[in-house]
């Protein structure tokens, strides 16, 4: 499997330095998690796997790499002069586009001369007696911390199907999550795609321009509405940063941190023409405020059907060949895995150089010299680009030994499935903190918008400490159990929790089926979040803190004082809202 090569630079190897937090990761989170730990005065260092800032748009470089939420809003809230100074160019960020804004954060902030680059780090050991955890990396460095800080990404540890005979091919291998930083030139070349994802979906019209021959292997058929992306003028941009705050609030009310109009009213109860008519205008707006055509279609599944029935006639009417069509169509809940967005993907298939496998039934069964065998059936092949996705939302923790209270593992702790507090803090891990672990929003949410909240919130937590004098914070136990059973039975409201995803981690063999992310919604996490801290860190103990009156008032960043029209966080009231999460 080809990845970047670029030598690591070389530096000292730091093994007696003492910080009040090391941060796991430069990606948004990182970046994030450092500047406001800067603003509280606390020494911070941030190590980093890669060679540069922005983690996800680091990695993910492949050909056709775009964000899938509009960029007026995949963007940082936290400074207005931000806001102001950058200009995006498109609808739909590009990679190439992301990863400058992740630059120019890096070096607006002077965030760099706290970042470690080039390396990874291997364990993280609690110390019982100094409260507080020792940090090793590949590189030899042992730093101790009073905080371990996680920003390890929820979709960054590829996954790397192991198929029989990939060392007998004669060919290059790429991976989507891992692509090479001088790009990939397909021209004239025979190259096989495993996998109709999302990142699949994106590279391989553009890869198709190039190959002389382009092979598809679907297992699994993917949900995708058209992108319509567009150049924005400088008239738009005026005009959306005159009421940027605005933008902004009303993004933090939704339910995916992200504003975009939608029909509260059932599918159910509109009139046939009426709902085509609506599901036409939705498609014709493209992007994943297509799911907010109607309030029922993640709850109800004869709702849900109509939307399905619609996106398959659309299939059917760009796809020439009716075949390759019905195996593009998916036969499952609609919405059910995060809607793709594409430019072209499924016109590709009209191309007479274009083939589309099915490896469904016939899984493939190896890699021979010259290519792929499915069925008995070799394709020749000189290049296969692996857009098998990745082991989500846990699979970056399991990269890193990490060693809490009496020798336990988190890796031991989440073996049938990961177990943290809002997906914050995990019990038995004392001063360990994740930023949208497994129990949040996250990737149900418009990442920037859950990364910032989470920031903010250990921000205000530790300045909180500090202030009070305590030595270490941890979840109890019985509140991790309680949270972790909510997450679970509010899964089950949607739609979404009876489909095989990588949601529950069924993409990769072996994993529990576990619901990971908060499905809720985001403002009525937000709300829990608020009222935890308000109520003086309520499911935490604090160790070192005073007793009685002694406390000073909690207070956290004003911008997350989200209006609310419920107060009670349960699956019923979130059933009752019937609002679309995307």
């Amino acid at each position: 499997m080809i990845a970047d090569t670029t030598a690591r630079r070389e530096r000292p190897t730091e093994t007696a330095t003492v910080l009040d937090a090391v941060v796991v990761g430069a990606g948004f989170a990182g970046m994030y998690m450092l500047h406001r730990l800067r603003g509280l005065g606390l020494s911070a260092r941030v190590f980093e796997a890669g060679g540069g800032v922005g983690g996800t748009w680091y990695w993910n470089r492949y050909p056709g790499a775009r964000c899938d939420v509009e960029s007026m809003q995949y963007s940082f809230s936290f400074s207005e002069e931000l806001d102001q100074e950058w200009n995006w160019s498109e609808k739909y960020a590009p990679q190439p586009e992301i990863l400058s804004y992740a630059n120019h954060v890096a070096d607006r902030f002077d965030l760099r001369r706290d970042i470690v680059f080039d390396t990874r780090v291997i364990a993280s050991t609690f110390d019982e007696a100094a409260k507080g955890w020792l940090i090793e990396t590949d590189r030899g460095d042992r730093v101790f911390a009073k905080f371990c800080i996680l920003a390890v990404g929820c979709l960054s540890a590829p996954n790397r199907p192991n198929f029989r005979g990939l060392e007998d091919f004669r060919g290059k291998i790429y991976h989507t999550g891992e692509w090479p930083h001088q790009g990939v030139d397909f021209r004239g070349l025979r190259v096989g795609v495993i996998g109709t994802g999302s990142s699949a979906i994106q590279s391989i019209p553009i890869i198709a321009r190039q190959a002389a021959t382009l092979t598809v292997f679907q297992r699994t058929a993917t949900w995708s509405v058209p992108a319509w992306n567009e150049k924005l003028t400088p008239e738009y941009l005026q005009s959306a940063k005159a009421d940027y705050p605005a933008l902004r609030a009303k993004a933090r009310a939704r339910p995916t941190g992200f504003y975009f109009p939608f029909n509260t009213q059932p599918a159910l109860e509109a009139a046939p023409d009426d709902r085509e008519q609506q599901y036409e205008e939705a498609w014709a707006r493209g992007g994943l405020p297509f799911l907010g055509s109607y309030g029922d279609l993640l709850f109800e599944k004869a709702a849900n059907d109509t939307i399905a029935d619609f996106a398959r006639r659309k299939i059917r009417g760009i796809v020439k060949d009716p075949a390759t069509a019905d195996l593009l169509c998916p036969d499952n809940v609609f919405g059910c895995k995060r809607l793709c967005v594409d430019t072209g993907y499924f016109e590709t298939y009209n191309l007479p150089h274009v083939k589309l496998v099915d490896v469904s039934r016939m899984p493939i069964e190896r890699f021979t010299a010259d290519g792929i065998e499915v069925d008995g059936v070799e394709y020749r092949l000189d290049a296969v680009v692996s857009a098998t996705g990745f082991a989500a939302m846990t699979g970056s923790f399991d990269k890193i030994r990490i060693t809490g209270r009496d020798g336990l593992t988190l890796s031991e702790k989440w073996r049938a499935g990961p177990r943290a507090y809002l997906g914050i803090a995990s019990a038995g891990f004392p001063n360990l903190f994740m930023i949208t672990g497994p129990g949040s929003p996250s990737v149900l949410a418009s990442m920037i918008q859950a990364i910032e909240q989470h920031v903010d919130w250990l921000a205000d937590c530790m300045g909180h400490m500090r202030d009070i004098g305590a030595t270490s914070i941890e979840p109890l136990a019985e509140d991790e159990d309680a949270w972790v059973e909510h997450v679970n039975e509010v899964s089950k409201v949607s739609l979404r929790s009876t489909c095989s995803s990588w949601y529950v981690g069924a993409n990769i063999p072996g994993r529990p089926r576990v619901f990971m992310p908060y499905i809720g919604g985001f403002p009525i996490y937000v709300q829990k979040c608020n009222e935890v801290m308000t109520g003086g860190f309520s499911g935490f103990v604090l160790e070192g803190a005073p007793v009685g009156n002694a406390a000073p008032e909690v207070r956290y960043t004003e911008r997350w004082r989200v209006p609310l029209d419920i107060d009670v966080i349960s699956p019923a009231a979130v059933a009752a809202r019937r609002v679309p999460v995307v």
